[in-house]
This record gives C-alpha cells, structure tokens and sequence, in this order.
C-alpha cells in the first residue's frame, strides 16, 4: 500500500489533549506530587488586531485539590467515629443486660 501525495504522506497533531488529570499525568509521566495544572496542553488562539494573544485550556477533571483530600479525611474520621461509638454502646447494653440476668 502506497501514500497518497499531500493526503496520507503527513501526519497531523492532535487538536487537543487530554482533560482528566490521570491521563494528563500517565502523558508526561509525572509523579502524584506533580503539579498537573503546568502541563495541561494549552492551545492557541488567532491573534485579533490591538489584543493580546490569547490561548485556551481545558477545565482538568478529577483534580486532587486540598478540599477533595479535606473531605477525604472527613468521611474516614466519621466513619471511625461511628464504629468506637458502636461498640461502646454495645459494651453498654451487654453491661446493661448483665445486670438484669442476675
């Protein structure tokens, strides 16, 4: 199979990148410490007479910021809180049962 001339002979860059922050990362290889936000592939945008020159990124998605991890940490201390309030309580009842067997 031969190239067409001027069709197949060339080859075309993406438009555009990736969006989602583990991709972005998994494409440059980075490090969970990395920040993301730097290497997002920005594009540019068509000059307009007397502006300045503009580009656009994309809005990254599944971005671990300090508020995700916040909320994290919530879930886990709720979740540990309930469980120690669990079995004091049923300590109690055991505690309390006990007492009426007698």
């Amino acid at each position: 199979e031969q190239e067409i001339p001027g069709l197949t002979d060339t080859t075309v860059p993406r438009r555009l990148g990736p969006k989602r922050a583990s991709k972005i990362r998994k494409l440059f290889n980075l490090t969970k410490n990395d920040d993301v936000r730097k290497y997002v592939i920005r594009r540019k945008l068509p000059e307009k007479e007397g502006k300045k020159p503009r580009s656009k990124a994309p809005k990254i998605q599944r971005l671990i910021t300090p508020v995700v991890l916040q909320r994290k940490r919530r879930r886990l201390a709720m979740k540990i809180k309930r469980s120690v309030k669990r079995r004091e309580e049923e300590a109690q009842y055991h505690k309390m049962m006990t007492q009426y067997s007698k």
